[in-house]
């Protein structure tokens, strides 16, 4: 689960990580009465989106409008928020329709003298968090990591002790702290491994980390991703999502027990399992075709998921075929058949279905299917499924 700058800087900060005063605003009137409040000369204005590269990012309808900008007056915080709310903000991760802007940060100006990158993820090699820094903050890590790997330092740290002291000042060291920013450095350090184990974080990304000239550490921006599976004990931070961020078809599958992730391509695929579900889409594209979606029905699918499932696929008006890929193992193939043919019959299909079934049961479950009478492609194997959905969209 994503959530928005705003909503992570507050996390941080009650956590004791320093970060710059900011209101949140809705409204161009909203942003300028910000900028008064926040009694400066000099204040930032961002727009609030779940994705990265906001600052080089441009509004769709505003070309010369980037997604954050400094304002010297209240006039101009007015201005700038004004040709954002509402807008599109296309960056490198939105794709060209960009994503919609419905309120913005206006955060203080700050004392910049360095900037560093800190993150923290969970490194399956290291079996545990990691945290990372590195001298060449406010750029794309991914960037610096492939061009300048030695710049990158990294330290994995107990979700138990956390990060000990003497790691976060060996960091500080490497990144060329001296003094006080270095028991600065010491406290953010800790601060944020700290949040990160406990609100059961997936990313918790800090770009830039500013050394202000007095030598103080600030979370210049952040960015903080929950692992979905957690958050039964954090109800907390699930009333921070905002749906509005989210593919519409994507939380619609959350809701029936769906994993879905929608593409760009326009041959849907049901399937149970992950990996059998990347295999099909594989398959797929090295037929010739491409995949409108990624959709994992699981191991106990019923009749109403199933349902649901195809609902969602036709609702798609990319989607031209349909592709039931399913190997039945603890389930049996007869009930997977039999929740195909009832779904079939209410949802009521206008594109070709090919359905592959393997597994027990798996000869009774074909014959269903045959004797259903209904217009339903039967394959024999992946590969022969994969050639004919790809075949049915060029009938």
């Amino acid at each position: 689960m994503k959530i928005h700058e705003f909503q992570a800087k507050e996390i941080l900060r009650k956590a004791g990580v320093a970060v710059p005063r900011s209101i949140v605003a809705r409204s161009a009137d909203e942003a300028a009465a910000a900028f008064k409040e926040l009694g400066g000369s000099l204040a930032v204005v961002k727009a609030q989106i779940h994705a990265g590269g906001r600052g080089k990012g441009t509004i769709k309808e505003h070309p010369q409008q980037h997604g954050v900008q400094l304002v010297k007056s209240a006039d101009e915080a007015k201005k700038v928020a004004g040709n954002l709310l509402g807008g599109h903000l296309v960056t490198i991760q939105t794709g060209a329709a960009g994503q919609k802007v419905n309120q913005v940060l206006v955060e203080e100006g700050c004392d910049i003298g360095r900037e560093l990158y800190l993150g923290i993820v969970v490194d399956r090699a290291a079996a545990g968090p990691v945290l990372m820094v590195s001298s060449e903050g406010g750029m794309n890590i991914e960037e610096v990591a492939e061009k300048t790997p030695e710049l990158i330092f990294k330290e994995a740290f107990g979700p138990d002790l956390g990060l000990m002291p003497f790691q976060a000042r060996k960091l500080a060291n490497l990144l060329g702290l001296k003094g006080a920013s270095i028991r600065s450095a010491e406290k953010f350090m800790q601060a944020l491994c700290r949040v990160f184990v406990k609100s059961d974080c997936s990313l918790a990304e800090i770009n830039p980390l500013v050394v202000t000239k007095a030598g103080d550490l600030i979370a210049l921006d952040a960015k903080m991703t929950f692992d979905d599976n957690a958050m039964f004990r954090h109800k907390d931070l699930e009333e921070l999502r905002d749906l509005s961020e989210e593919e519409p078809a994507e939380v619609r599958a959350g809701k029936a027990g769906l994993s879905y992730v929608k593409l760009d391509g326009n041959i849907g695929c049901l399937v149970n399992g992950a990996g059998l579900a990347m295999s099909t889409m594989d398959l797929i594209k090295l037929h010739g075709g491409e995949p409108a979606n990624f959709l994992d029905v699981g191991g106990g699918a019923n009749v109403d998921q199933v349902t649901e499932a195809f609902r969602i696929l036709l609702d798609d008006k990319n989607t031209k075929a349909v592709l039931v890929n399913i190997f039945g193992g603890i389930m049996r193939c007869t009930t997977i058949a039999s929740a195909v043919l009832e779904a079939y019959e209410k949802v009521g299909f206008n594109v070709p279905l090919v359905v592959r079934l393997e597994g027990t049961e798996v000869e009774q479950a074909r014959k269903m299917l045959a004797e259903s009478k209904l217009n339903i492609i039967s394959a024999t194997g992946l590969t022969d499924a994969a050639k004919k959905v790809v075949a049915s969209i060029s009938a």
